[in-house]
């Protein structure tokens, strides 16, 4: 039998150069936009088309460019300002997962009186947001299509986690082609980020049948191209692939749920300043040997969607391929270790019994299939180190 679940997504349009088209799917949404981006991007020209679009349907704009990190409270308090300084209407992202989470943060304080402390935590918001069309330039953090926003709050050296129906953006604009520029580094950490929404999302005890269809099939894509795309960026058919596996990834784990190894990141992005997608990359294999005695049979299909041949081996042994699958892209893709880091082992000892036990305060650690205790999480995190 099948329990009840849910599947919620925004409007979303793909395709090649549909990011040009903003100003024509924005026409509805309102007449002046707040953009929000980061420095860089801007000055690429990324945004020219998206501009010239939205001038020629009459909508007028300001821009935020302030992001340069992983998201913080200070960056959505700035964007606000902008925001009704210019008497904006809607909000548009576009850049990566720190862009989007920001505007998302940016939304729910626009129509919510407080803090973003204040709706820390599952359906504290109390008012939906102002409207946020996301264009993302990454395919990796599946933020554009979900209900979730991570903000850091320095003053407590923690990352806020809030979830929310209304965080769910009004419209995903998904254009391949934004990605043709992204640097190999980044288009390692967040294929892997969105390799890792889809087998967390596929070994979720919240799984259901739908995300299940959207987390193997995203798997495949991902396994099949984020190679191509690292190694060849003008590669349009493997960034168009790695778009829709990451978009597919995204819907996937935010109706089921992501686990341990995000519950481990968040950590080590708390306390060493590693990039998300990055610091899901080097715990990814180290979590799966975990986990994978809970439901080797899952296991094997993720094998097989990696293309990892099982035929003749026993149930363990193949679930095992996918282990064996995921430390090769690791390691194709460069994806450093704590230690490669620069991270010292006094330095990591310092904090590691915290970090274990943080890491099963966020929530997600719970939709495991195997539960963890803080010991084994700090035996895991000595593995990754």
């Amino acid at each position: 039998m099948i329990g009840a679940a849910t599947f919620r997504t925004p409007l979303i349009i793909y395709g090649d150069g549909v990011s040009r088209k903003i100003g024509e799917y924005s026409s509805g949404v309102g007449q002046r936009a707040l953009i929000v981006t980061d420095a860089c991007l801007d000055k690429t020209g990324l945004l020219d088309g998206l501009k010239e679009s939205l001038r020629a349907m009459r909508i007028t704009m300001d821009v935020y460019g302030g992001v340069t990190t992983e998201p913080v409270t200070r960056y959505v308090d700035e964007g606000l300002r902008v925001f009704k300084d210019g008497q904006c209407d809607f909000i548009i992202s576009v850049g990566g997962g720190s862009c989007i989470d920001t505007a998302k943060g940016i939304s729910t304080l626009a129509t919510n009186q407080g803090k973003l402390v204040d709706f820390e935590g599952m359906n504290k918001i109390r008012k939906p947001g102002i409207p946020h069309v996301a264009v993302p330039t990454t395919a990796g953090t599946g933020s554009e299509v979900s209900p979730t926003t991570i903000i850091t709050d320095p003053d407590r050296n923690m990352k806020m986690v809030l979830m929310s129906p209304h965080l769910v953006t009004h419209l995903a604009l998904i254009d391949p082609l934004l990605t043709v520029q992204m640097p190999q580094s980044v288009t390692a950490s967040s294929g892997l980020d969105a390799l890792t929404h889809a087998i967390e999302g596929y070994i979720s005890v919240k799984a259901h049948p739908i995300t299940d269809a959207l987390a193997l099939h995203a798997i495949r894509l991902i396994s099949q191209n984020i190679c191509q795309a690292w190694t060849n960026g003008t590669n349009i058919e493997a960034r168009a692939n790695m778009m829709i596996g990451a978009l597919e990834a995204g819907m996937a784990f935010c109706n089921s749920s992501v686990a341990l190894v995000h519950g481990m990141a968040r950590p080590l992005g708390v306390y060493f300043h590693i990039p998300h997608g990055m610091a899901n990359a080097m715990l990814l294999p180290v979590v799966m040997e975990f986990t994978l005695p809970s439901n080797p049979a899952k296991y094997v299909d993720i094998a097989n969607a990696m293309g990892e041949k099982t035929e003749g081996l026993s149930v363990e042994d193949a679930a095992y391929q996918s282990v064996k699958a995921a430390k090769g892209l690791v390691e194709f893709l460069k994806i450093p270790n704590l230690r490669r880091l620069g991270i010292s082992p006094d330095d990591f000892d310092k904090v590691a019994g915290q970090m274990s036990k943080d890491a099963l305060t966020g929530g997600s650690a719970g939709f495991n299939p195997r539960q963890a205790v803080p010991e084994e999480v700090l035996e895991l995190y000595r593995k990754a180190y």
